[in-house]
């Protein structure tokens, strides 16, 4: 399966797909392979979360000092700003090999157990969207994780028995989206917790310099702050217009990528300066323009721009929230000021509707009520 930014620019869609681009920070299974091209293998060439980088310099230098594997860690932010590759460079300098599991696979303990007797001393074993994996599966972990020992019940009823299998030492790193979701006793069982954060347009730049110098891409200082004041303050996002704009300009300019051909690669592309794309600007439009504003529940806003509640809500606003551009009421969802001005579209007469949401509901004129409630 390909992500959204690998089809070229002049190639048909498939079957049942459309043209649209999509900015979100997920990967694809091609995508993946690019990015493990340009990732990091070590702290020193990991640019960009200073203060978790440092923090876990600390961890893995006093850990090998002492000869012992270093605490588990549990990293934890949104998708697309590096858990994976710090994960991988954990191994990388202490020197082991990692293996690599997700959440969603482990469903059974069984599956877990039959994991971590076979890791060698000293391994790293990563989970991706840990906050995933399975109750009993996580159960298991528990044991694993403080006593390097696992208990593999053997039989079904009465007369099952637990034997006690020995592990050895190991160091596991969790990755999660959503830390909210994690058991109480699963986090408390992390020595080293780092919360990933946004990048800053000049990480972002250095980011794309990097990948354009792994690329062959010729990248100029102006063409790598368009890109980086488009990506969302996420570096996947930005390796990702680089590879479209690097095709633009091998295919329509001389190869070169400037400012101008940014420009141009990214509007065919119709990602805007905010970088929104297709399917943001359309629950901006539909909110602003068929529902004046709101509050408008999530289900009725995604019939509107033809697409699913969750896709509505797990990809599109959490961006348009940060960007603040829409706002979540308990009423439904409503456009900020900043939003009918990034469409240009006058401002309502009275101001925005958010403003109306947080009326005194007994003022005089009034109203508790709205045709599209959440």
């Amino acid at each position: 399966m390909s992500g959204p930014f690998d089809r070229g620019l002049s190639a048909e869609p498939a079957e049942g797909q459309s043209r649209d681009f999509s900015v979100s920070a997920g990967a694809g299974d091609e995508e993946r392979v690019v990015e493990s091209a340009l990732r990091p293998h070590s702290l020193a060439d990991f640019i960009g979360q200073p203060k978790v980088a440092r923090q876990l310099e600390l961890v893995l230098e006093g850990a090998k000092r002492r000869g012992r594997p270093p605490d588990h860690v549990l990293l934890s932010g949104p998708p697309g700003l590096g858990k994976t590759s710090l994960a991988l460079i954990i191994g990388s300098e202490l020197g082991t090999s990692v293996k690599i599991t997700s959440g969603p696979a482990i469903e059974r303990s069984g599956d877990l157990a039959a994991m971590l007797s076979n890791l060698a001393p000293g391994d790293v074993l990563f989970i991706d969207e840990i906050h995933r994996i399975a109750r009993p599966a996580e159960e298991l972990l528990y044991m694993a994780m403080e006593d390097f020992r696992v208990d593999v019940v053997v039989g079904k009823g009465p007369g099952a028995t637990a034997i006690p299998l020995e592990i050895n030492p190991f160091t596991l790193v969790g990755a999660t989206t959503r830390a909210g979701l994690l058991t109480g006793p699963l986090r408390d069982r992390f020595g080293f917790v780092g919360q990933m954060e946004f990048y800053e347009p000049a990480e972002l730049e250095r980011v794309l310099a990097r990948s354009a110098a792994l690329l062959g891409v010729e990248l100029t200082a102006d063409g790598s702050a368009e890109i980086a004041g488009r990506s969302r303050g996420t570096p996947r996002i930005a390796n990702r217009l680089l590879r479209r704009v690097r095709d633009y300009a091998e295919v329509r300019a001389d190869g070169r990528v400037t400012r101008a051909v940014a420009e141009a690669a990214l509007a065919l592309y119709d990602v805007d300066h905010l970088g929104l794309d297709r399917l943001d600007r359309a629950v901006l439009e539909a909110l602003v323009t068929k529902f004046g504003g709101g509050p408008v529940g999530v289900a009725t806003l995604a019939v509107a721009v033809g697409e699913e509640p969750h896709t509505v809500e797990e990809v599109c606003e959490p961006f348009l929230v940060r960007a603040g551009l829409l706002a979540r009421t308990p009423r439904g969802r409503v456009a900020t000021e900043a939003a009918w001005q990034h469409l240009g579209q006058p401002l309502p007469r009275g101001g925005v509707p958010l403003g109306r949401v947080t009326a005194d509901p007994q003022a005089p004129g009034s109203s508790s009520e709205t045709l599209f409630d959440a």
